[in-house]
């Protein structure tokens, strides 16, 4: 199959007292894209300033990679089955709960989609299928363990 590569990459700044804890967590990403980006933990897991609200936090990121997920095997899903998509936006929303050892984790996400079709939309029980499918079908689903749902299915003709 594939293999992707992500560097990440911390470096301790000068004055920075790391056995005391007193260190920046921002770090960077670096895809074999070439992209580069900030990342560092939520200040509500590391407070200021050890983290920087500025960058994007693994949470959030996780959050993104199952929602980008779901879109494109929606996307792909709809194309099959003839239904023209102009417009996909959902808003993903991410739950940290705690589990049975009391360790958080991100135990929900919750997907709400707003999605505009060409012509006739397909039925909402068509809707759902396709959410279900490209759900059962999504790489990213079938490798975590978290609850994964689309709470709204909103859709418009155009």
């Amino acid at each position: 199959m594939s293999e992707h590569v992500v560097v990440t990459q911390w470096q301790l700044r000068p004055g920075e007292a790391f056995t005391a804890g007193k260190y920046s967590r921002r770090h960077e990403w670096h895809f074999d894209s070439g992209q580069v980006i900030a990342a560092s933990p939520s200040p509500s897991v590391v407070r200021a300033p050890y983290s920087d609200a500025t960058c994007v936090d693994p949470e959030e990121a996780f959050v993104a990679s199952i929602a980008s997920c779901h879109l494109l095997t929606f996307l792909y899903l709809a194309s099959k089955r003839r239904h023209t998509v102009l417009r996909y936006a959902a808003r993903a929303v991410g739950k940290v709960s705690k589990n049975a050892r009391g360790v958080p984790w991100v135990s929900r996400v919750e997907m709400h989609p707003e999605i505009e079709f060409e012509g006739q939309a397909p039925s909402n029980s068509e809707l759902e299928q396709l959410h279900h499918d490209a759900h059962a079908q999504c790489f990213i689903a079938n490798s975590v363990k978290t609850e994964i749902v689309v709470l709204s299915a909103a859709h418009a003709e155009a």
